[in-house]
């Protein structure tokens, strides 16, 4: 399991209650705000007012502040700044019944069903800063993927007039692209934003985000993405193609590819290893019976035209070898021009150093990797270089995919290798995985390409976040990436619950019959006409064909499964109608969320993650939650011996000591409030001095 570090503070997470009453205070710039506060507080003013001149003074000596400058606008780019300020108000709902299965129970893998925006803000509570890979197939708003902007935010003209600083013409604009279904260049931008900067808080220092993308949007994304991202992390624009015949529908000219955008969290620690097969017609047979590459001359010191002039004679590059043949021993020196050891000469030893024109010259390596190399036996030595012998057997992937099969050298074996990435082979493995004889997916991703993707990585154990899920193909090729590799990459995917009778309703063509098809298909699954469940149906499908072919597999072939779930009107209701001031307590708002949904969200929330080490505790009788530094009280009947149970737990048990009682507040009564916080104090002033607090969260 990948660690996580946790940081809690008691008080800072709310229920529905408290989170809509902080989003009401929420403005476009909210998250922005609060990374200038906690960098740079002496630029706000008791009032909380941002003083942008004494914040000019911190920049000053760095860049030159202008007025002018390029910037992607569009309409609603606040609007959409402000929804990724907004906390979620769903609540996680845990499939109890398919994650208690003996496969599920300790699977690292996650299946989200909700809206993705929902999710992402569910994510960042627990995995922020976490994620290595990103990779989504956004819709392509091409007019014809059904692709249209429905917001469900019920903000009034009056309310974005003063949260968004605009006049009330902008802001029924706003409303009207929002909420009558658009798929205008601005409703898509307006659609991605608020994903992508979320998406952006959610990748480790050195993790990537791929994106899928087409003729229709590349250009706008790009500029999005430079946005968000930063162009100074842009790493490439993928041409991938994915139809060699070209599509028949194509205007002018019939389009064979697709892109595929590639940005980083931060370039400068970014990195990618060499990961595609090279033929086999550029490797040759070594003395030893290895393969190296026919080129094998590469210098790694001695005379290169192609390396630098040493201006740093500290360089780790800036080094000469002396080496004996007879007793294969190396040893390096710092010299300078002129230098040389005479002692090491007239041991036997011969100096190689990179020199050129009488200045001396950086080496290929450094002197870590030159020396990594040498205890590899991958060394050359002639008379006057030394040369690398190039046994890796791959080489970097190159910005343009192209579909093609040839004879490579994988592992050290010639074997036949396809690079296949057509949008047809994806359907025709997914129909062939389902046993369907036609297509319930239109546009599934090729695994081949994505495992091109996924294997850029160094790492054997990271994150692969997928938030347009779609028909599951990241999550079926992480699966089978661990079986064959000996990974253990974990999952996360989020799709919408898209009602799939509705879209067979308002769909035209191919689509139509697709949506069809997959309704079909889920009937003879016994499953809901939603989208997300054919996703589930791949991944428990693709894991019965990994277990069959190999029985002994210890890859995780599991997955656990949540819906989010917004709060229905008549519990909002009760809510706010909510008042703690008797001695009798009505749980009907406790039985509308159920504890499994209130103790799921909080350990999120918590930073305990979808997979964590929640334990139940017995009280005398009432049932308590333990993970870590909290106790979760949820359930009703808080008694008096429950209470004494619980400090003496805390008296008796080293091992058991929450800093943090956290109460669903709708559960207790006052008397019940009372007691346990007159027995807190208690414990706190006691000589073990124990540091507790008390969370009611609403």
């Amino acid at each position: 399991m990948l660690c996580k570090q946790r940081v809690h503070s008691g008080g800072e997470i709310a229920m529905i209650k408290d989170i809509m009453t902080a989003n009401e205070l929420v403005t476009p710039t909210q998250k922005e705000i609060n990374v200038l506060k906690e960098n740079f507080p002496s630029c706000f003013s008791a009032d909380g007012t941002f003083d942008v001149i004494r914040f000019s003074e911190f920049l000053k000596d760095k860049v030159d502040i202008s007025h002018e400058g390029y910037e992607l606008k569009f309409l609603g780019k606040n609007y959409a700044k402000m929804l990724a300020s907004l906390d979620t108000e769903t609540v996680i709902v845990p499939d109890e019944a398919h994650n208690s299965l003996p496969e599920n129970a300790n699977s690292e893998n996650v299946y989200i069903s909700g809206d993705n925006l929902d999710g992402l803000k569910h994510l960042l509570k627990s995995y922020a800063g976490q994620v290595k890979c990103i990779y989504i197939d956004p819709p392509y708003n091409t007019g014809s993927d059904g692709f249209v902007y429905n917001d469900k935010f019920n903000f009034t003209a009056e309310d974005l007039t003063v949260k968004l600083s605009i006049d009330e013409t902008q802001a029924n604009h706003i409303i009207d692209m929002t909420t009558h279904g658009r798929a205008s260049h601005s409703a898509w931008l307006t659609f991605m934003l608020p994903r992508l900067q979320l998406a952006r808080d959610l990748l480790d220092k050195d993790g990537v985000i791929f994106i899928s993308i087409d003729d229709n949007e590349v250009s706008d994304l790009r500029l999005l993405c430079d946005d968000i991202f930063g162009a100074e992390n842009f790493i490439s624009c993928l041409s991938i193609e994915n139809n060699p015949k070209g599509r028949k529908n194509s205007d002018f000219i019939a389009v064979s590819s697709e892109y595929c955008l590639i940005y980083s969290k931060n370039k400068d620690v970014a990195h990618f290893i060499e990961n595609v097969p090279k033929a086999a017609s550029d490797m040759t047979l070594d003395e030893n019976g290895n393969y190296v590459h026919n080129s094998c001359k590469r210098v790694l010191v001695g005379e290169n035209c192609f390396n630098n002039l040493v201006t740093n004679v500290e360089s780790d590059k800036n080094y000469s070898v002396y080496y004996k043949k007879e007793t294969n021993d190396l040893v390096i020196r710092k010299d300078n021009i002129g230098e040389v050891d005479n002692e090491l000469l007239a041991a036997g030893y011969i100096r190689y150093a990179s020199v050129r024109e009488g200045l001396l010259i950086e080496n290929t390596y450094t002197e870590k990797k030159f020396i990594e190399l040498f205890e590899n036996d991958a060394l050359e030595f002639t008379a006057e270089k030394i040369y690398e012998k190039n046994y890796a057997d791959t080489i970097r992937m190159k910005s343009q995919l192209v579909n093609r099969k040839f004879e490579a050298i994988v592992n050290g074996v010639k074997k036949d290798y396809s690079m296949e990435l057509t949008t047809t082979g994806a359907r025709t493995y997914l129909k062939q995985l389902l046993n369907t004889e036609v297509a319930v997916f239109s546009t599934p991703k090729n695994m081949g390409f994505l495992k091109l993707l996924f294997t850029l990585f160094e790492d054997d154990e990271f994150y692969v976040l997928d938030f347009f899920s779609g028909s599951a193909s990241s999550a079926d090729t992480v699966m089978h990436l661990n079986e064959d590799q000996n990974k253990k990459i974990h999952f996360i995917a989020i799709q919408l619950a898209e009602d799939l009778d509705y879209k067979l309703a308002n769909a035209t063509g191919d689509v139509k019959k697709t949506v069809k098809n997959a309704i079909d298909f889920l009937d003879r699954q016994n499953r809901p006409h939603t989208l997300d469940f054919i996703g589930i149906e791949r991944i428990k499908a693709s894991a019965l064909r990994i277990k069959q072919d190999n029985p002994d597999t210890t890859a995780d072939l599991g997955f656990k499964h949540y819906t989010l779930a917004e709060v229905n009107q008549t519990t909002l209701d009760k809510i706010e109608k909510f008042a703690n001031s008797g001695f009798i307590t009505d749980t009907t708002i406790y039985d509308e969320f159920g504890i499994a949904t209130v103790l799921t969200t909080w350990l999120v929330h918590d930073n305990y993650g979808f997979v964590n080490n929640c334990k139940m505790v017995d009280l005398t009788g009432y049932v308590a939650y333990w993970c870590d530094n909290h106790l979760y009280l949820i359930n009703p009947g808080l008694s008096e011996e429950a209470i004494k149970s619980l400090v003496e737990k805390y008296n008796s048990e080293g091992a058991f000591n929450p800093q943090n009682i956290v109460l669903f507040g709708y559960s207790f009564n006052y008397v019940e409030m009372e007691n346990l916080k007159t027995n807190v104090k208690i414990l706190r002033d006691s000589e073990k001095n124990l540091k507790i607090n008390l969370d009611i969260r609403y």
